[in-house]
């Protein structure tokens, strides 16, 4: 099978087709011979069609009909793995899994036309696509388990491990989750993708599990097919690399089956009684190079893809199966294969951008009012809170009021967990968490390993499983070591699988700047561009005690309704201030209330000055109410709008309140390029208004050590100088 550019390799799938159909045609003495298991025809069926729409898919794409052809080729000796799991255990699929995903629906009772109907779907970007409802060709299915995964290297890892926590921690505290208590969660990948970082911490975690003495059950398989891409992984690196302490390792060759069937067996029974994590290294071949664009032939030479054919595992099945024409049976899956293909060629798509947006953010406002106000009994709270009622203890600050909701949303919601570095015992840096492990007891609340992505896939996998997570993230500044995990992994799941999967889930972050006598660029951090960039994201900023409260519980109610994914932004410099214009004023502090509720892209307007608006939040509000009350003596009333929500911006409350004074000036404690600031001077303008704005944000610089952060962060006099000048332009 020889092919170099052009009409050539275009025609490399035809070719790989005719050498199939050729090999299965010298096997007619089998026809005759004492039937083998039925289970090894249903493994050959499943490995057949995985084939066989891989060669379609290319020719879907020669007519215009198919939009994807990373194909599974070589691969189909995952199939062995589906077979040695049941079809309720969660599965996180490498996007070359065809053939396990073809098993497991045979597995399910389901007939191989409907498994080969809903790839065809995925290939051509159709709206009856059951995985993503048109968005892109995953494996995903939610009655069969498959969480789909779009990360085309590792990133799914540390979700995986979270499925497989949760599994065991849910079962501990008698929870139901999606997945039976006895489930296995099983993980696939290739063998460059276990180079990275993702798959390094995913792995690492896996075995710090273990040595802990947590309950694991969960099989990793890296399909080895000794390239990525066109790079070869270097002889026997698999093997040494995929040895991890508390990881068992087992290892086959996809094109031995008699082996393969043994120990992907001795895998998943491993992961499911022994309650541990497994390294299965499935050694496989690669055909029809990595993708349609790529011709192999430039870069592997034609003994090498030649060796490769001698490996075909769908051959090597076939050779163990007696009693039945495999040769016609191939040639009659094929047929039908490009008959339902024909038939889906003109299959509804995706036409506008609001349907292929519907599945990002379907919030309700009156559910998610609604589900807000849940709260524990009375008894109940009163044991959680010690019998001292927050609501009862006069004005308090953000740390204790966040703390506060923490305990309540606890208390009402069994399924919540709170774990993260340090979180247990210590109650965290600042304190939020403070008593949290000592009421609700470890299970529910624990310290993690210092690994952000770690800690984001763990929530990612109690979310996808039914529960609900609240990870906190120590630093705005460590995020960014694992800011994927929200973008690829949280933010896209229900996009990717048309709201057939969520993985609801707040991620508490203390972040921004100003803290005093502790800072530097890890722990005073400003940027939160990333996170406004998010689809489908909310990511909220409580300045107020008083607002704290409200807002986590409509980010949990968003959650528990809808499956959203909230990032929480707790400014740390005002955790546990005070006072407001003056020491001893106590300005700062604020009631604690278990009823009242903030919709989430809500904003809140200090004050009814009518000669100038400034927008703001975090930080600025404080900064900007303490300039609005020394400008008030200059004759300048100004209001005070906290935004709290910067995704999504409050553009009604903003646009009224502008409108109410005709000059805005936003005080953005972010960075001037990327920051806020651009947003909303954007949105004004874009609906309408326009009368005088300026804008004062930090400068584009990291925060440096001591008093040189005052240097570049924003300033009280910077805004009381722009409001000056704005008042008179």
């Amino acid at each position: 099978m020889t092919a170099s550019g052009g009409n050539g390799a275009a025609a490399l799938h035809d070719l790989l087709d005719h050498h199939v159909r050729d090999d299965l045609a010298g096997l007619a003495e089998h026809v005759n011979a004492p039937a083998s298991a039925p289970a090894l025809l249903s493994l050959f069926d499943a490995m057949a069609a995985s084939r066989l729409l891989d060669v379609e898919a290319r020719r879907m794409r020669e007519r215009g009909e198919g939009f994807y052809t990373i194909s599974s080729a070589g691969h189909e000796s995952n199939a062995y793995v589906a077979h040695a799991l049941r079809p309720g255990d969660p599965a996180l699929l490498h996007y070359r899994s065809g053939g396990f995903f073809l098993a497991r629906s045979l597995q399910a009772g389901r007939s191989l036309e409907d498994g080969v109907r809903a790839v065809l779907l995925g290939l051509a970007a159709a709206v009856a696509d059951p995985a993503s409802g048109g968005r892109h060709k995953v494996f995903g299915d939610a009655s069969l388990a498959i969480i789909p995964q779009t990360s085309t290297i590792a990133s799914h890892l540390p979700r995986a491990v979270g499925v497989a926590f949760a599994i065991g921690r849910a079962k501990r505290l008698g929870l139901l989750t999606r997945w039976a208590p006895d489930s296995v969660a099983v993980c696939s990948f290739g063998d460059a993708s276990l180079n990275h970082s993702t798959a390094a911490g995913a792995l690492n975690t896996a075995g710090y599990c273990v040595a802990q003495g947590l309950p694991l059950p969960i099989v990793f398989v890296c399909e080895d097919n000794g390239l990525g891409i066109s790079v070869p992984t270097p002889s026997g690196w698999v093997s040494q690399a995929a040895h991890r302490p508390g990881i068992r390792y087992l290892a086959a060759d996809g094109d031995d089956p008699e082996t393969a069937l043994l120990v992907t067996a001795e895998a998943a029974d491993t992961a499911r009684l022994e309650r541990r994590p497994v390294l299965l290294h499935l050694r496989t071949v690669r055909y029809l190079a990595h993708a349609g664009s790529d011709v192999e032939s430039g870069y592997r030479t034609p003994a090498a893809i030649a060796a490769d054919l001698g490996r075909d595992p769908l051959l090597a099945l076939a050779a163990t199966i007696r009693g039945t024409d495999l040769a016609a049976r191939y040639a009659a899956i094929g047929q039908r294969v490009g008959e339902l293909a024909a038939e889906i060629a003109a299959a509804p798509r995706l036409t506008t951008a609001t349907a292929v947006m519907a599945p990002l953010a379907p919030r309700d406002p009156d559910v998610i009012a609604v589900a807000s106000a849940r709260r524990a009994q009375d008894a109940v709270r009163r044991k959680a809170f010690d019998t001292r009622l927050p609501e009862r203890a006069g004005n308090l600050t953000l740390a204790q009021c966040i703390n506060a909701a923490l305990t309540d949303a606890m208390a009402a919601r069994p399924e919540v967990f709170v774990f993260g570095e340090d979180v247990g015992r210590k109650g965290g840096v600042y304190g939020l968490t403070r008593g949290l492990q000592q009421h609700f007891g470890v299970p529910r609340v624990f310290d993690t390993l210092l690994d952000e992505q770690a800690i984001l896939g763990l929530g990612l996998g109690f979310g996808v499983s039914g529960l609900l997570p609240i990870p906190e993230i120590q630093y705005l500044a460590y995020l960014h070591n694992a800011e994927d995990q929200l973008r690829g992994e949280a933010a896209s799941l229900r996009f990717f699988s048309d709201g057939t999967f969520r993985n609801p889930m707040l991620v508490r972050v203390a972040g921004l700047g100003y803290q005093k006598g502790f800072g530097g660029h890890f722990h005073n951090d400003n940027a939160v561009a990333v996170l406004r960039d998010i689809p489908g994201l909310v990511l909220a900023v409580p300045s107020r005690p008083e607002d704290a409260a409200p807002m986590l519980r409509s980010c949990l109610a968003a959650a528990t309704t809808d499956g959203q994914v909230s990032v929480f932004l707790e400014p740390i410099a005002l955790y546990h201030e005070r006072d407001l214009h003056a020491p001893g004023d106590r300005g700062w502090l604020g009631p604690y209330s278990p009823d009242r509720h903030i919709p989430i892209g809500s904003a809140r307007t200090h004050g009814d000055g009518a000669d100038l608006t400034i927008a703001t939040f975090g930080n600025g509000v404080r900064m900007s109410l303490r300039v609005a009350d020394r400008i008030a003596a200059q004759g300048i009333r100004a209001r005070v709008v906290d935004l709290r929500w910067l995704r999504p911006l409050p553009i009604e409350d903003l646009l009224r309140e502008a409108l109410a004074t005709g000059r805005v000036l936003v005080a953005d404690e972010t960075r001037h390029s990327g920051g806020v600031g651009e947003g909303v001077i954007t949105a004004l303008v874009e609906n309408g208004f326009t009368g005088p704005m300026a804008r004062v944000a930090s400068h584009d610089s990291f925060v440096p050590l001591g008093d040189a952060a005052n240097l570049v962060l924003l300033s009280e006099t910077d805004i009381e100088q722009a409001a000056q000048a704005l008042m008179g332009a």
